[in-house]
């Protein structure tokens, strides 16, 4: 599995500090599943079902609320052999409301499902002109 592209590394880290502190943040989810997790015969697109239902609560916690969710029909333009499966929006209030939700240790323990699930696990944070 390679977690660059599943998991921030410092320097991106480092980037999404630089955001303004009391600015909205949009999260743009862009995933691509594993055909197996390697849990038995799991699929990754079931962990990661298991992974949103129980980051909810969480994500309730931090004001954060999804914004729109689908699922990827075509490629009309790009790569369509490695197209993604899903794609979502999350706004936050801030990045310190996104900050929040991924340090807070349970969340540390939910996210062992999105890391099983994915294949690649594309997290763009983006600021609303």
């Amino acid at each position: 599995m390679n977690l660059s592209q599943i998991k921030s590394s410092e320097e991106q880290m480092a980037q999404l500090m630089a955001y303004p502190k009391d600015t909205p943040l949009t999260m743009i989810n862009i995933l691509k599943f594993k055909k197996n997790t390697g849990n038995g015969n799991e699929t990754g697109r079931a962990a990661y079902t298991r992974y949103f239902k129980n980051v909810q609560p969480l994500v309730a916690l931090s004001k954060a609320k999804l914004i729109w969710k689908g699922a990827v029909a075509s490629t009309v333009v790009g790569d369509s052999k490695g197209q993604p499966d899903l794609i979502y929006l999350v706004e936050y209030p801030s990045v310190n409301h996104f900050l929040k939700l991924i340090s807070n240790p349970d969340y540390q323990i939910i996210a062992k499902d999105r890391t099983i699930a994915l294949e690649y696990g594309g997290l763009i944070a983006c600021k609303t002109l």
